[in-house]
């Protein structure tokens, strides 16, 4: 009986250090996978040796997983290896011991050593080291990152001849083997990070707009930031000096020149005529400097790189014929992150977007859809045009008299969907 006792108690004592192995196996394998990468590229390159570990590991994903699986596997297959002949047949005996018969004792014992070893296996082999490495994934891979390293170095030989026969396998079924998985986000991946969190409240209204703005400022062309001919003020060539200069005294410091063939010659600046004797009766076109042009289908950064190379803050925008249609400022670019800024070329206007009711607002024409999408929360139809005057002209076929309803029909989301008390 005493020596049925001891067996069953080294037998727990054996279970448990095996358990704990396998959840030192289960926290690599979740450390490694939440844990930040940026944070640890950030912390290697300031010296610290345990994060330079640790990043070393996690550039190796796969491998690392294959490691992790392989302790797991085989410690998993020694709890059960060990349950049944020290704590089964103990318990047996045990059981025997208080008048449980024997046929019945052995089988009573090695269910019980079984369920007890599964219950402690899954709480502290594997819900605790994973829920802990989750909640803590810098510390516990910092914490794991030397005996990780020394771990794999040693069992590099074994893990890599299952890898090769995994790969293997997946070849024959035409699919490429990836040895590490991409950490990387996608700009739909911030999109949706950014929108949760504002969801959440970790992020309020004004640094959502900013970062929305900026995620979609890559995707946008000149089209959906500059300001249209008809809202540009420009001279022409024949104009003169003493025109530009009682425009200058009550409008912009700056004015494009374009000739009778809608192309850009030139650019006048104020500052060119201050402290200058040039008579009013000089025609304009001996005083401008070159125009920057730009095609109206240039994306914004690429607008942005131009406008900074050149030492410019305005460009005059051109059509695919070469036609002027519209100028774009530094000013414009900055709108498009951080919302409306007053410059000398915008004209005295209300706001764009009025709530008028709780599911109603009034839209300025001009106004750019995904402006209105953040407004009233949804997505509105694409097409070749930028603006909600755009989206209204192109679903009615022409031109709209004013007071003329039109019912655009929009795609359903699937929040739609989801029902709440």
């Amino acid at each position: 009986m005493i020596s049925s006792v001891l067996t069953l108690l080294l037998g727990l004592v054996v279970i448990g250090v095996i358990i704990v192995i396998n959840g030192y196996f289960v926290a690599q394998e979740f450390a490694y996978m939440s844990v930040d990468r940026t944070q640890l590229r950030t912390r290697a390159d300031s010296g610290d040796k345990k994060a330079a570990r640790a990043l070393a590991i996690t550039d190796r994903t796969s491998f690392m997983l294959s490691g992790a699986q392989l302790g797991i596997t085989v410690t998993g297959l020694l709890v059960g290896f060990i349950a049944e002949p020290l704590v089964g047949e103990s318990l047996g005996v045990l059981l025997g011991g208080v008048g449980v018969p024997t046929a019945v004792s052995v089988g009573v014992g090695t269910i019980l050593a079984l369920t007890l070893s599964t219950i402690i296996q899954m709480i502290f082999g594997e819900l605790f080291p994973k829920n802990y490495t989750i909640a803590a994934p810098m510390k516990s891979s910092l914490a794991l990152a030397g005996s990780t390293s020394i771990y794999l170095k040693a069992t590099g030989w074994i893990i890599k001849f299952f890898d090769l026969s995994s790969n293997g396998l997946l070849k024959l079924l035409r699919i490429e083997p990836v040895a590490d998985i991409d950490s990387s986000a996608t700009a739909e991946d911030l999109e949706h990070i950014v929108t949760t969190s504002r969801q959440s409240g970790d992020l309020d209204d004004r640094t959502f707009l900013v970062l929305d703005r900026l995620l979609d400022f890559p995707d946008h062309n000149l089209g959906h930031a500059m300001h249209p001919r008809s809202r540009s003020d420009v001279l022409t060539p024949e104009n003169t000096i003493g025109e530009a200069r009682e425009l200058m005294a009550t409008a912009h410091t700056r004015y494009p020149v374009i000739d009778e063939a809608h192309v850009p010659v030139g650019v006048l600046h104020l500052v060119d005529l201050l402290g200058t004797d040039v008579p009013d009766s000089t025609p304009v076109v001996e005083m401008i400097r070159p125009a920057l042009v730009v095609p109206q289908l240039m994306t914004l950064p690429d607008v942005l790189d131009e406008l900074i190379t050149k030492g410019e803050k305005l460009a005059c925008v051109i059509d695919e014929y070469g036609g002027f249609i519209g100028i774009i400022t530094l000013e414009d670019l900055a709108e498009e992150i951080f919302g409306e800024i007053t410059d000398e070329h915008d004209l005295p206007q209300s706001e764009e977007i009025t709530t008028t009711s709780e599911h109603e607002w009034l839209v300025g024409g001009d106004t750019p859809l995904d402006e209105v999408e953040r407004a009233v929360g949804h997505d509105l139809p694409e097409g070749e045009f930028e603006t909600i005057s755009g989206l209204l002209l192109a679903h009615a076929g022409g031109l709209v008299d004013t007071g003329e309803t039109h019912d655009i029909e929009l795609a359903a989301e699937p929040e739609d969907f989801i029902e709440s008390d």
